[in-house]
Formats: structure tokens, sequence, C-alpha cells
């Protein structure tokens, strides 16, 4: 490979606080790939293709709030991506642009460590959630989902997937609650209301947040509840994984999973 660096990015706004490149970057060097990965601050969604491809990136991810924006964007989406209508990876193919969602499977490859789960409870609306839900349910696993709101559950509804704002929910018992939403990102809010939570705990086995580097107050709640609990460093690392391979089209072995999630620990 010639000494010109193979440029990649990550997407977003904010975009500052991102993991992503040195988890990719501990990924290139593990396996000695002459690529740098950067962050990319963009504004406006709607110009994300032409900046992906005036920059010269040959690879992208794309995080909050532009995985709508990139899907609108791209020449060509691929996989589950096309159900979901939500992107996070962008791959230059011969100057096209096409597209991937990782967090689907990335998000089934990190509830694999709970063992066999039938029924999921899925908190929140928004493009997590369409890709985890989607990912459930081609799996063959239950999924029902939560939200604060009627307004966002249309495309849940579309998909044959039970769905409830807060006024409608009926709860049944469920193997693992997972929170898609913001709460205890930023702030130390439950996803809804804690009687409701503790209701659900009593009966559930696991707990997922997707927000990563932190116990969430419900995760700390699901821990009280003698409930196992995982936040979303797995998921985070395991979309990350899988973008790595079609950027660098290499299969990744344990070593540099491992090496990855170094990357993405270190300060």
């Amino acid at each position: 490979m010639s000494d010109n660096k193979e440029l990649f990015t990550i997407f977003g706004n904010p975009v500052e606080h991102s993991k992503s490149p040195q988890m990719q970057n501990a990924g290139f060097k593990h396996i000695n790939y002459n690529g740098e990965y950067i962050k990319h601050l963009v504004e406006n969604g709607n110009e994300i293709k032409n900046i992906f491809l005036d920059n010269a990136y040959k690879g992208a991810n794309i995080t909050v709030p532009h995985k709508e924006f990139a899907y609108k964007n791209a020449d060509e989406v691929r996989g589950l991506a096309q159900k979901i209508k939500a992107v996070n990876t962008y791959i230059n193919e011969n100057g096209k642009v096409i597209a991937y969602n990782t967090d689907a499977p990335g998000f089934l490859k990190a509830i694999e460590s709970f063992g066999s789960i039938k029924s999921v409870l899925l908190l929140g609306a928004g493009g997590t959630a369409k890709a985890i839900s989607l990912a459930l349910q081609e799996k063959g696993i239950k999924v029902t989902v939560l939200n604060r709101s009627e307004g966002k559950l249309d495309f849940f509804k579309e998909h044959n997937i039970e769905c409830y704002s807060w006024e409608t929910f009926n709860p049944k018992e469920y193997d693992l609650i997972v929170n898609s939403t913001s709460a205890g990102l930023k702030d130390e809010y439950l996803p809804c209301d804690k009687n409701l939570l503790e209701n659900l705990f009593k009966t559930a086995k696991y707990a997922f947040d997707c927000v990563y580097g932190k116990v969430t107050p419900f995760l700390a709640l699901a821990k009280e509840n003698a409930l196992e609990i995982k936040d979303g460093e797995d998921m985070l690392l395991f979309q990350g994984v899988l973008a790595f391979e079609y950027f660098t089209n290499t299969k990744a072995d344990e070593s540099l999973v491992e090496a990855m999630r170094k990357g993405l620990k270190e300060k």
C-alpha cells in the first residue's frame, strides 16, 4: 500500500464525544491497515453524501442526528437497513455510496451473553429502537415497543410490531427490558415511570441500556431488583467491528475485537 492513508470518519452533531476514532484506529493498527479515522461535524444532514465524496473518505460511520438523512442520500442501501430506513455506515464503492446499518446486528451480538431470550420490551421509538426492533423481529424474538407518545409509533405498526404509548400500555412479562431512549445519558432521569419499571423488573431477567460508559438510573434500578444488567459498550463495539469489516474487507477475529475494545476504553 502507498503512503497515502485511506481516510475514514464519523459524521454527527455533536461528534466531539465519539469514541469511534480510537476504536477504529486501534483496529487499523492491529492489522497494519494504512487507514486513519477522524471526526467530522456535520450540521446539515442533507449534505452528507457530498461531504463524504468531496473529502474522498473511503468509509464513514453516521451517528445522531443524521442516520435518516444518510439513508435518504445513499446511492444503494443494503440489508436490513432498507427496512429500518436509517443507516450508520457508508462505504465508497467505485464512487458509489453504499449504506448499511450495523446497529441492528451489533445489538443482537451484544445480548448474546444473556443467553436465551424470548420476549423483549423496548423503551423508546427513535432510530435505535427501529433498528433493534427489526433485528429482534427477524430473529423471531417477540418485541414490544413502549414510547411516551403515540406519534412515533407508526413505523412499528407498519412492521406489525406490538407498540404502545404510556397511556395505552398494559404490561405483560418480558425476559429483557431495553432502554433505547437518551434518559440517563446526561441526566439522572428514568425512561418511564418508576413504579411501572419496578413492576416490569419483578418478572424480567435482564436489562440493557444503549447508553454507554455509565450505570444509568435505569440500570441501577434494574440491579437493585436483581436483574443481570449491561450497558451499551458491547453494542457500540460490535457495530464498530461490523463497520470495520466493511471498511477493510477483512473478517474480524477475537484478537481484533479485543484490540478494538481496548481502543474504545481508552480515556
